[in-house]
């Protein structure tokens, strides 16, 4: 395995820190080993899978080691007990907090889209703050109140600021240096800039309550780092 770092090993549970691009569970001939699969040779043991991280989402992550336990979390999860939030870089300047309802519904090539009027669809709910706004891009903590797919990048859209890089929503070229004011033709981010910060849930059965949490990724931070060093000069183009 990959540099993958374990934030948490014990008492049942295995919580780690999922790097981007790669999968929580066997995809349709996707390539490379999933998350799971490369944890049970490493533990050679079988892992519950207790809830699903994108792809291309990095962050906290968390795998049962019996029964027992992935049940109590899987029913945490479903039953909204679990306090989840993200960091994410996205388009425009966010200065406010907002909370964003509006029911999805499934669209073409496995997208969501938010349900037109007096069209049925699931009740979904997020919460947007932001953290850190410049002229032309923001990092935000997203708070999904619903566990729906795609939530947080639909609901983001919605709003007018999308992920910096989505390739189903948005842009799908990757952001050189040059587009954020820097020298270099180089690769700053290729992927959805989406990272799970910070997972929480209260006392369980079978399970004590506890946080955990996950340092932003390197190719968000150097994002961050490009947008800070730019501020007083923002690049021209779209960043």
């Amino acid at each position: 395995m990959t540099a993958l770092r374990v934030l948490h090993e014990g008492a049942g549970l295995l919580v780690v820190d999922k790097p981007a691009g790669v999968l929580v569970i066997p995809g349709r001939g996707e390539g490379g080993p999933s998350l799971r699969e490369q944890l049970e040779e490493q533990l050679r043991r079988k892992v519950f899978v207790v809830h699903r991280l994108d792809r291309d989402t990095s962050g906290v992550l968390v795998f049962a080691l019996d029964a027992e336990r992935h049940r109590a979390l899987s029913q945490a999860f479903e039953g909204g007990q679990v306090r989840k939030r993200y960091r994410a870089l996205v388009e425009g300047r966010v200065d406010a907090p907002r909370l964003v309802d509006a029911a999805l519904v499934p669209a073409r090539k496995g997208r969501m889209r938010v349900a037109r009027p007096g069209e049925p669809g699931k009740p979904s709910r997020t919460r947007i703050r932001p953290v850190e706004s410049f002229e032309r891009a923001s990092l935000v903590e997203a708070e999904p109140l619903t566990g729906r797919t795609h939530q947080i990048r639909v609901h983001l859209l919605e709003m007018g600021h999308p992920l910096l890089v989505d390739h189903q929503y948005g842009r799908s070229e990757p952001l050189l240096e040059r587009e954020f004011g820097g020298a270099g033709e180089a690769q700053v981010l290729a992927r959805t800039p989406l990272h799970a910060a910070r997972l929480e849930w209260p006392a369980l059965p079978g399970v004590e309550p506890r946080a955990f949490e996950a340092p932003l990724p390197d190719d968000m931070i150097r994002t961050l780092d490009l947008l800070r060093a730019t501020r007083s000069n923002p690049p021209n183009g779209l960043v």
